[in-house]
């Protein structure tokens, strides 16, 4: 199992990297990101505490760590400056919280995230079929979430990505234990999109995509 989109209490998870990472460790994963919510004002001050945590804990378990960032509720024009910026501060995988329909996502975030080839657009919500395009040509992946209220449009966005060959990806957005998934409860998202059999693992197949992505061009991680 991978997770790619999780939250510690260096932004509004519950848990310090150390036990989260434990904590999907005891689970059985292989691999997790972390990547607290970050803007103009806290870039500077949360990646490089994520990246010293990874570098801290990879080694010394089984579950391999990724440094990450979420940006979260910023302005779209600010949105591929500040991809440059976590990535120069050692964010190997770049997230976007995306236009989901239970929060007052800046419009446009989504079509901005994309044309700044970040690597997960988080919960689009009512993704055009416009932009999934885009992401398909930019190589951006497209996340079905385990979050309730994220998850209200999971069966528009696997629709509207198959349709132009878009890669998804299941996180669960975790930030707190009782978020992390069991392969049982993945599986029966997975399955609740409606793409036919074996979703799980072509998503979990996209996830290692990425992952090797992100490592072949990260030192440190």
């Amino acid at each position: 199992m991978i997770d790619l989109h999780t939250h510690s209490l260096f932004s509004d998870g519950a848990l310090i990297p150390a036990e989260l990472v434990r904590r999907f460790e005891a689970s059985g994963y292989k691999v997790v990101a972390i990547t607290d919510h970050v803007g103009p004002s806290n870039i500077d001050l949360i990646v490089p505490r994520i990246v010293r945590a990874a570098e801290a804990l990879n080694g010394n378990q089984s579950v391999t760590v990724i440094p990450g960032a979420e940006l979260t509720h910023v302005p779209p024009n600010l949105i591929s400056s500040l991809v440059h910026r976590a990535r120069d501060l050692g964010a190997a995988i770049v997230v976007v919280h995306g236009e989901t329909i239970v929060e007052p996502v800046p419009p446009g975030t989504n079509r901005a995230a994309i044309e700044a080839k970040v690597d997960i657009l988080a919960h689009p919500g009512l993704l055009s079929e416009e932009d999934a395009r885009l992401a398909a040509e930019n190589g951006v992946f497209l996340e079905i979430s385990g979050r309730p209220g994220h998850a209200f449009t999971n069966g528009h966005v696997a629709k509207v990505a198959a349709s132009v060959g878009a890669g998804l990806i299941l996180n669960s957005d975790f930030h707190s234990p009782h978020d992390l998934l069991s392969r049982e409860m993945a599986e029966k998202i997975a399955d609740g999109v409606g793409l036919g059999a074996n979703c799980l693992d072509i998503f979990l197949n996209n996830s290692r995509k990425l992952v090797n992505r992100c490592l072949s061009s990260s030192v440190g991680v």
